[in-house]
């Protein structure tokens, strides 16, 4: 786990599959020429987020031409991208592929879909069932696409996965103005949330979100990198379409989970007994 990396902070024009695609190939080739290892894409970054009735025209099986172009280019460099995926069944999912040597190498579907306030992503994707590390060559990562993230069990099982970084790109609209803070209050909250999944997991966590407006909503941007003690190594500010390059390390992995070996302390096997006893008490009830 020492490799350069670049998080694309991109403004998808809604439902042009093309243009953002092509988009996608320019940053790639960017990333590339700029001695990066990986670039990370934000959540559905091909397609936009508020598709609606465009849903199922623009999903995608594994073997569509869009995809087998970012496989080629990922010959050069590992990509990370979001798009609408047609599973072999017929669901259509919310999904992350991971591209490395010329082919897909993992797929996360997002299994919490967001169902309150402006969203309900239960009416277009089908909800994914499980959370497995990827083994790279740049490392062994964990992906959580934006709600996945709020959820404790799902950083716990890549904890459990001892995943190296945790890749998470989102959707995250800008909300919560004022309280005596410049920033919004979706975007500290975020901050924080970010913050503790690097401390407490000890793990890189690498932050990829989009920007610009779409069905009347601003998203809001602040990509980052925070390291495995919780510190942000550094973030893109400000609302705009842009590029982060980092470097994210071994050693500081190291230096974490040595200062403080929670990984060593963990006893997963008590939590796993009261799971079960809790749903056995679910399931008489």
């Amino acid at each position: 786990m020492d490799c350069r990396v670049t998080l694309a902070q991109t403004n998808p024009t809604l439902g042009n599959l093309a243009a953002n695609l092509r988009d996608h190939v320019e940053r790639i080739r960017e990333a590339t020429a700029a001695g990066s290892q990986l670039i990370v894409f934000p959540e559905l970054s091909l397609t936009g987020y508020f598709l609606k009735d465009q849903t199922v025209d623009l999903a995608l099986p594994l073997a569509a031409k869009e995809l087998g172009e970012l496989a080629t280019l990922s010959k050069s460099i590992s990509i990370v991208v979001g798009f609408v995926e047609r599973s072999k069944d017929g669901r259509i999912y919310n999904s992350t592929a991971f591209f490395e040597d010329g082919r897909v190498l993992a797929v996360h579907r997002k299994v919490h879909l967001v169902t309150y306030g402006m969203f309900d992503e239960q009416r277009e994707f089908a909800a994914g069932e499980e959370f497995r590390a990827i083994d790279s060559k740049l490392g062994r990562f964990g992906i959580l696409i934006c709600e996945d993230a709020w959820h404790v069990s799902s950083g716990y099982q890549h904890f459990l996965n001892n995943v190296d970084a945790l890749l998470v790109p989102s959707n995250s609209p800008g909300r919560g103005i004022g309280g005596g803070d410049s920033d919004l209050q979706s975007r500290r909250t975020w901050n924080t949330l970010l913050e503790s999944h690097g401390r407490f997991f000890q793990t890189w966590v690498l932050y990829a979100n989009r920007v610009g407006w779409e069905d009347g909503v601003l998203f809001s941007g602040g990509t980052r990198i925070v390291d495995p003690f919780g510190d942000v190594a550094c973030a893109l500010e400000g609302f705009d379409a842009g590029t982060l390059r980092g470097r994210i390390e071994s050693r500081t992995l190291e230096r974490a989970r040595v200062m403080t070996p929670l990984r060593r302390d963990a006893k997963p096997w008590i939590l796993a007994e009261a799971l079960e006893r809790g749903l056995a008490k679910d399931g008489g009830a």
